[in-house]
């Protein structure tokens, strides 16, 4: 056995994982396989009284070999039950052996690794910082499928496993302990010995669910208040998330029903829903996207170049944005001149950072004294000459190329035009703001999103006189600020605001299309975005998006081609509907939210409306084929590197794996055959690019 070692001590048998070649240990096959072979080579020996169950690593069990499940997407159901079912009777039987198996839980065990802990007599957990406990399959579309939402459910109550399983709660050492994942608390040291000390103690246990008699812990699901309880939770089956996740109905399923009968037909019950999901496109989808964040850093491969290590940054502009980065960047020890066109405006953007850090401290997501230290790092200022000596400069004014090229010629005259230095844009081109630079090589795209210390991705962006040397330092910058870059080429756009525009823009049109304005945001939020494209339009303002296409029209001239999307807030803008922080636009917003009733007059309902799946193919095609002309432009080279912008950018709906992912969810072909149609009926705005169709004719996909 690679994967195990053995040892015996006055007949306890200790099991130690040690996953080889892995950097930590997951179940995967192999160690499955191992695992298996193991434990019952303990159990049939009659010199074995018990068996612990240990780690040779920092963690316990990480979970599931997700490489091995990611690789099941249409595999026939019976297959998927192979894969785990050896595993899931190896649990059965330790726990029907008469033999006390202890789990001693050194570190971190999640999904199936704790699911091995479940199938234990007694847990037995290490007071490790920073080690969590849980079950949090549902986050990747899936649900436990070795026995984890049976044991859990029978040992602390369905109310309280609930939660735990529908949300992928993770939690800490303590709170595992307190919520009664775990039976006690030892330190490290003491963690051995403790486990070979309860084998001795309890020569013959039972799980709980096995001695006749047994009922779960408050009740099963014909209990009022286990019931209500499951009525409550079915609105997330229906609605948000669980429209179109099948996991979230999948593990109410094994709850109710499972925890009907006795133990075997709960987990036989548990396995079918468990192949079902892991075949399945969601469960699939999720798991790639998983990969893609994981391996976003190193896909964002770095220019060799001198590494940057800054002590201090500049911050031009100290609105929104760029409180959100001053925040960031003194959270991460950097000393921060956050500057503005007056002292007032500048001591108002740290007065932000303050409430913002403050209400994390509330939160118990900051300590005060880190929050304090942090504040003290920041200097607002009006006076450029304080920039002086800044390693980095990250401009973040009003999106005019006039403002920005003055703040950029003034800054750099007090730093020195070697400096890196970043501008914060949406969508105007790299390349005619670095003009306002005596050094454009040192100067490169860095688009933030707002709120800057609650979002994870950075989208850089290169443009042609961007050296290899500044492309490597802002990567380094966006490490240092504990951002998820994706590298992208300096068009219109981008990648992000030019993919995520598409959505807004198709609502827009529908709109001016006579489809009622009510239909189009349900659906968009049936769809899983967190709010529709009207919504989002006035959070963007009216006015500010009819500017920026107002700028395309003057940059692009003959080219620029008027849309419906335009004329539509063309007409918003005249009825003085501006958006919500103008008093309100598509919708009102006093004393609550809804959607204005002057829409009527302005964009007439028609008589038939459409079909639900088609505003929702609508919503999704329309960005996924902005997206794929993006990759086949060679704006973004990765598809992956697509879906991460997308699900980190913009929270594109995690059940589709990003936009980039649900082209290949159901084939490229058939994505090819959607777009085409959605072409002819509504422009050739979803007609997919030449390479898409290419990879199609092939028969290829895009990963």
């Amino acid at each position: 056995m690679d994967h195990i070692t053995t040892e015996t001590r006055d007949g306890i048998r200790i099991l130690t994982i040690d996953a080889v070649g892995r950097p930590m240990n997951v179940l995967s096959p192999e160690l499955r396989l191992d695992l298996i072979a193991a434990v019952d080579d303990a159990l049939g020996d009659a010199a074995v009284k018990g068996l612990v169950l240990a780690s040779a690593r920092p963690e316990f069990i990480a979970g599931a070999d997700l490489r091995a499940i990611g690789s099941m997407r249409g595999t026939p159901a019976a297959e998927v039950r192979a894969f785990s079912d050896g595993f899931r009777g190896m649990l059965r039987a330790m726990e029907r052996s008469r033999k006390p198996c202890v789990a001693a839980i050194n570190g971190t065990a999640l999904g199936g690794g704790f699911e091995l802990c479940l199938g234990c007599h007694h847990r037995i957990g290490a007071e490790t910082p920073g080690a969590v406990i849980g079950l949090p399959e549902a986050t990747l579309g899936l649900l436990p499928g070795a026995g984890g939402t049976q044991r859990l459910a029978r040992m602390i109550g369905l109310q309280a496993a609930m939660p735990l399983l529908l949300d992928g709660t993770r939690l800490t050492m303590a709170e595992a302990r307190d919520a009664g994942l775990i039976d006690a608390l030892v330190p490290p040291g003491a963690l051995l010995e403790a486990a070979l000390d309860w084998c001795h103690a309890n020569p013959a246990p039972q799980q709980p669910w096995d001695v006749k008699g047994f009922r779960i812990p408050g009740g099963g699901p014909s209990d009022p208040a286990n019931h209500r309880a499951f009525i409550a939770a079915g609105p997330r089956v229906q609605t948000g998330p669980g429209a179109n996740d099948p996991a979230q109905e999948a593990i109410l399923t094994c709850l109710f029903e499972g925890t009907r009968v006795n133990i075997d037909t709960g987990l036989d019950i548990e396995a079918r829903n468990f192949a079902r999901l892991a075949r399945g496109d969601v469960a699939q989808n999720r798991i790639r996207a998983f990969f893609s964040m994981t391996g976003a850093k190193k896909a964002a491969a770095r220019p060799e170049g001198p590494r940057l290590e800054p002590k201090k940054i500049g911050i031009l502009g100290a609105g929104m944005m760029g409180a959100g980065l001053a925040e960031t960047a003194a959270r991460a020890g950097l000393e921060v001149v956050l500057l503005d066109r007056d002292a007032g405006s500048a001591a108002q953007g740290r007065a932000s950072v303050q409430a913002s850090m403050g209400k994390a401290v509330d939160k118990g997501k900051l300590g005060p004294d880190s929050a304090e230290a942090a504040l003290a790092r920041i200097t607002a200022t009006a006076d450029f000459a304080d920039l002086s000596g800044s390693d980095a400069l990250i401009e973040a004014v009003y999106e005019d190329r006039a403002v920005k090229a003055e703040a950029t010629r003034a800054a750099l005259a007090a730093t020195g035009a070697e400096v890196l230095f970043a501008t914060n844009t949406s969508k105007l081109p790299i390349g005619g703001l670095a003009t306002a630079s005596p050094r454009p090589d040192r100067f490169i795209g860095m688009h933030f999103f707002s709120p800057v210390p609650r979002m994870a991705l950075v989208e850089i962006i290169r443009a042609e006189v961007t050296s290899d040397e500044t492309l490597a330092q802002a990567l380094d910058l966006a490490r240092l600020l504990r951002k998820t870059p994706i590298i992208v080429r300096d068009a219109r756009g981008f990648f992000t605001s030019r993919v995520f525009s598409a959505f807004t823009n198709e609502g827009l049109i529908m709109l001016s299309e006579g489809i009622a304005p009510a239909l189009i945001e349900n659906v968009a939020r049936q769809t899983g975005y967190a709010v529709g494209p009207l919504a989002m339009a006035d959070e963007l303002s009216q006015d500010t998006m009819l500017r920026i296409r107002d700028q395309e029209r003057q940059d692009l001239g003959a080219e620029w081609v008027e849309g419906a999307d335009f004329a539509t807030l063309t007409r918003m803008l005249a009825a003085g509907r501006k958006g919500r922080r103008h008093g309100g636009g598509f919708y009102d917003y006093d004393p609550e939210k809804r959607l204005w009733p002057g829409l009527a007059e302005l964009f007439a309902p028609k008589a038939t409306q459409p079909d639900p799946q088609e505003i929702r193919l609508r919503l999704l095609h329309a960005q996924s084929a902005e997206a794929a002309r993006a990759w086949a432009e060679g704006v973004i080279a990765d598809p992956r590197m697509a879906d991460v912008g997308s699900l980190l950018g913009w929270s594109h709906p995690a059940w589709t794996g990003g936009v980039m992912s649900w082209i290949d969810q159901g084939g490229v072909t058939g994505f090819v055959t959607r777009a085409e149609r959605l072409a002819e009926a509504h422009g050739p705005r979803f007609a997919p690019p030449q390479e898409l169709r290419a990879l199609a004719q092939a028969g290829g996909t895009l990963y």
